[in-house]
């Protein structure tokens, strides 16, 4: 029985820097966002079903890919203003 491996063909390039600077305005923050929820989707990975409990229907397979996915869609919030 083989099971079907979630792969990104676009890589790298997806999702694209240009666009997820548009939901958070500076790569570290975009950094310590992506690293924060890619630490949370790894606790709901599901192992029988090779998926992450997300709010988006994501290309990659990975959890800072997800994570960044996520960001692009505007699906996460945080606030840097504390």
């Amino acid at each position: 029985m083989s099971k079907l491996k979630r792969t990104n063909e676009e890589g790298l390039r997806y999702p694209s820097m240009d666009h997820l600077l548009k939901q958070i305005d500076s790569k570290y923050k975009l950094a310590y966002t992506a690293a924060l929820r890619a630490k949370k989707l790894k606790e709901t990975y599901n192992v029988e079903e090779d998926t992450y409990e997300t709010t988006v229907e994501y290309k990659s397979s990975k959890p800072v890919g997800i994570a960044l996915e996520e960001i692009q869609e505007g699906k996460i919030d945080i606030d840097f203003d504390k």
